[in-house]
């Protein structure tokens, strides 16, 4: 049980709070879908934050702290955007695919690079903890319209913004992914960024990892 520490106990309240979260805003609570979002976020700052303050980093909570974040925010995307859910803001269904598109393209092709050439470390980008950072700005945004059942232009404006950094933060990865390929194709060492959003894979000593995301002093 030394893998249960306190931080992964709450990396583990975050992923069963997605469903309460599902089920809150199909049923038409929004204000409390709003509050359990917020909930989650809360865990995601704590666990980080405790894990690196009292010495409680693990393997399980590499793997488990990033994976619980692209669940909590997929699922979201994916709720706000369904048309038969009645909610005054949806996300547009172009933004989701993209969104979870890119996330699922940068995991293929890191594997592949560990697989095609040995492990390589992947550190995060600035960029990425930004886009990651206006995604979940956009969701509260939706949701605490819907909440009020208004439409509003701060709706509109974070779908756009979070289109724009999808695209420039793809667009990074692509250069970045090519500047890796031609080095190892030259066998010269150097460090890169993969940008996952929010957070680091670590394909080091062997194997593909997720890092603890979102890291901030």
């Amino acid at each position: 049980m030394r893998n249960l520490t306190l931080a992964n106990q709450l990396t583990i309240l975050r992923i069963l709070i997605v469903p309460l979260f599902v089920i809150l805003v199909v049923y038409g609570m929004l204000g409390a879908a709003l509050v359990s979002f917020m909930v989650a976020g809360l865990t995601d700052a704590l666990d980080g934050l405790i894990a690196r303050r009292a010495g409680q980093r693990t393997s399980l909570g590499a793997w488990l702290d990033p994976m619980a974040d692209k669940l909590l925010l997929v699922t979201t995307f994916i709720v706000l955007t369904i048309p038969t859910i009645p909610l005054t803001n949806h996300l547009p269904a172009w933004l989701t695919i993209l969104v979870i598109s890119r996330d699922i393209v940068i995991v293929l092709v890191v594997a592949i690079v560990n697989l095609a050439v040995g492990p390589r470390t992947f550190t995060p980008s600035l960029l990425g903890k930004l886009t990651t950072a206006t995604f979940i700005l956009t969701s509260i945004a939706v949701m605490f319209f819907n909440y009020r059942q208004e439409q509003s232009v701060v709706v509109t404006g974070g779908i756009w913004l979070s289109l724009a950094l999808t695209l420039v933060s793809s667009a990074d990865y692509m250069f970045r992914m090519r500047r890796l390929i031609g080095d190892l194709l030259t066998d010269q060492p150097a460090q890169h960024f993969i940008d996952l959003g929010d957070g680091v894979i670590d394909v080091d000593d062997g194997g593909l990892q997720q890092l603890l995301a979102a890291e901030s002093e």
